[in-house]
């Protein structure tokens, strides 16, 4: 089930694809977001077997991280314009209709949502980053740079964390019961890197819905972390300027798959032992042995 150690590295595709990745096993393919171009991102499928290419929603947003939602849709992070409110959305994969799921806690509108992973009781996490505002898309933020636990049974949103500098991916341990974040704080503006600023992946331990016992788990060297994944093994996946790293479950890096410029990453295939990755001009695949 692991990438770890024994992999083959092939190009899968040479396409506009950025963020997302999510695998849908019934299909063998793969939803992503195009690179922001003007404010525009569609969000396409990508068949594994035939190759061919479909768009699902052609204005998405600008749509950034995305999960698969328990009842089959795509949960995607909306960052938002100057125009269109941010929020956490509900796709679906055939129609490319929408519904908002999250949008305004408090009354206040989210930053630009970046990454959204679902736990096993069906609550929704999600990292909320001002990167919009600082990328001159959205306006000046009205929350702080958090990380969100929505309970979709009850319909509120509570902050779990609210001290990272830029918080990015997350995911969680096989067994629920640890959260790995990533904070992105060295990347402000776009192509910008200040080492003194944060890129590292934080650990907390998960009580029901708070977050506790915070600790760093790794720093990301070189870069800062973006996408993160866990393994079954535990394995924590987190890319990097250099390709996609791979920690151990006490933060020792243990592998890398080289591919400078990768984005963000999911595993599929028909044994889960396949890490798709994407890179702005192609998707990859790390298969493990």
């Amino acid at each position: 089930m692991s990438v770890l150690a024994a992999h083959t590295l092939t190009k899968v595709a040479e396409i506009d694809a950025h963020e997302g990745p999510v695998y849908v096993a019934e299909e063998d393919a793969l939803y992503f977001t195009t690179v922001p171009r003007d404010l525009r991102v569609a969000i396409k499928r990508l068949s594994l077997a035939t190759g061919a290419v479909e768009v699902v929603r052609a204005e998405a947003n600008m749509a950034n991280g995305m999960t698969l939602a328990p009842d089959g849709r795509l949960l995607v992070c909306e960052q938002g314009t100057h125009v269109t409110r941010a929020c956490i959305a509900a796709i679906d994969r055939t129609t490319g209709d929408a519904e908002t799921l999250v949008e305004a806690p408090f009354g206040l509108p989210l930053n630009s949502p970046n990454d959204v992973v679902v736990k096993s009781d069906g609550t929704i996490w999600f990292t909320d980053p001002s990167y919009g505002f600082l990328q001159g898309f959205r306006p000046t933020p009205s929350h702080g740079d958090f990380v969100w636990r929505f309970d979709p049974s009850t319909g509120h949103a509570t902050v779990v964390a609210a001290d990272f500098d830029k918080p990015n991916g997350l995911a969680f341990s096989p067994d629920e019961s640890v959260v790995y974040i990533g904070d992105s704080g060295a990347n402000h503006e776009a192509g910008s890197f200040d080492p003194r600023r944060p890129h590292h992946i934080r650990r907390f331990d998960v009580a029901d819905s708070r977050l506790v016992n915070d600790r760093l788990f790794a720093v990301t060297t070189p870069g800062f972390p973006d996408g993160i994944k866990v393994d079954p093994d535990g394995h924590v996946y987190a890319s990097s300027f250099t390709g996609v790293q791979i920690f151990d479950v006490t933060g020792e890096l243990r592998d890398e798959i080289s591919l400078p410029g990768a984005i963000n990453f999911t595993f599929g295939g028909a044994e889960r032992n396949t890490l798709f990755i994407t890179t702005d001009t192609a998707v990859w695949a790390a298969k493990g042995a």
